[in-house]
């Protein structure tokens, strides 16, 4: 049986570490199958299949970390990458697949001829740079890692477009769009919460990570200008990260706690997103989200900006899309409160889209 280990920086609750966890648990009879980790503890370990090896690098998750730490290990990563690779990795497995932008795809970018080496690109990855020195130097850095790979896999066309546009580099480039576990959704979303949306307002709902590509800050604002303008209504956060304190700050300072709620973390959106009026995603930027195709399958109306992530709704008719500015949002989100709550009645089929998935993968991974 081929050995595969999947690289990723931690399997914490989000999209892609989602995604990987399904993925892998749909691949391990097939496969020898390890997921090597930067980070561990991450509240998605348990629910990978028995047959699943799991290495973490530093057994601890990265928000335990102290910041002199996490400095210390991102510098450890980068300097003495070879030295991790070759601990590690090296010469175990049959194929190598980074599934993560960043310190993990230079990781496993470390050349090794015997070997397979796959990378996956969840998204546009001209954005995630910035300007200045950095970025080009980043630029420069990340062109020569992705050169180390046989195959690279983009989760949509438009992630696989800007990236050539880019860097020009082609090492077998493919589009796979992320595999996804209807059943358990489903199943997952009919577990009984101790939680109930406010049955007199409308009730927006969005999961992400709490990054500054979700643009969870902006839409604070919008919010805020909505309540300001006589249009009442609650949005509602599901998710955790690094802007978290700063989002805390700008809830109070704006004064709409009782109404953009941050409801944290959960291993099982499913409940809420089942309930919730409306599923919003309205980021600066995104790659496929593995949250709208779960927002599909549990038959939620679902309002987005005009980012890559319309490919990930093509197929589906309750869906509103934005531009991506703040005027154009708040006119949208006000149009939405003008009408009222609404019924969805959509038919998605996705049992052909994962075995399409799953015979693509199968075919890079091989026999």
């Amino acid at each position: 049986m081929k050995r595969v280990v999947f690289g990723i920086t931690d399997l914490s609750i989000g999209g892609a570490e989602k995604t990987l966890v399904d993925l892998c648990n749909a691949l391990c009879n097939l496969y020898e199958i390890t997921i090597f980790t930067i980070y561990g503890q991450g509240k998605l370990e348990k629910e990978l299949n028995n047959k699943i090896k799991l290495i973490s690098l530093y057994n601890s998750s990265y928000a335990n970390l102290k910041l002199i730490h996490r400095r210390l290990i991102s510098l450890k990563l980068f300097f003495m990458r070879k030295f991790i690779y070759k601990k590690n990795i090296q010469n175990k497995f049959d194929v190598e697949v980074a599934f993560l932008e960043g310190p993990i795809t230079q990781l496993f970018s470390i050349k090794n001829k015997k070997i397979k080496k796959v990378a996956w690109i969840h998204t546009d990855i001209s954005l995630i740079f910035g300007t200045g020195i950095k970025a080009k130097f980043k630029k420069i850095l990340n062109k020569k890692i992705y050169t180390n790979y046989n195959n690279l896999i983009f989760v949509s066309q438009n992630s696989l477009d800007m990236f050539n546009k880019t860097y020009g580099i082609n090492k077998n480039n493919q589009v796979i769009h992320n595999y996804i576990n209807i059943d358990k959704i489903i199943e997952m979303s009919n577990e009984e919460i101790s939680f109930s949306f406010d049955s007199s307002s409308i009730n927006f709902l969005s999961v992400c990570r709490l990054v500054p590509s979700k643009a969870i800050d902006r839409l604070v604002r919008i919010h805020s200008q909505l309540l300001n303008d006589g249009f009442y209504h609650k949005m509602y956060i599901i998710g955790d990260g690094p802007e978290q304190n700063r989002l805390i700050n700008l809830i109070k300072d704006l004064k709409v706690d009782d109404s953009f709620i941050l409801l944290g973390a959960k291993t099982n959106p499913y409940p809420y997103m089942k309930i919730c009026d409306y599923f919003c995603l309205l980021s600066h930027y995104e790659g496929f989200p593995m949250v709208l195709l779960e927002a599909k399958a549990l038959n939620k109306t679902i309002i987005i900006t005009n980012t890559s992530s319309q490919e990930t709704i093509d197929d589906y008719n309750s869906k509103i899309i934005l531009e991506n500015s703040t005027q154009a949002i708040y006119e949208g989100l006000k149009q939405v409160i003008l009408n009222g709550k609404t019924n969805t009645c959509n038919s998605v089929d996705n049992n052909n889209y994962n075995i399409e998935i799953l015979n693509k993968i199968q075919n890079i991974l091989g026999e």
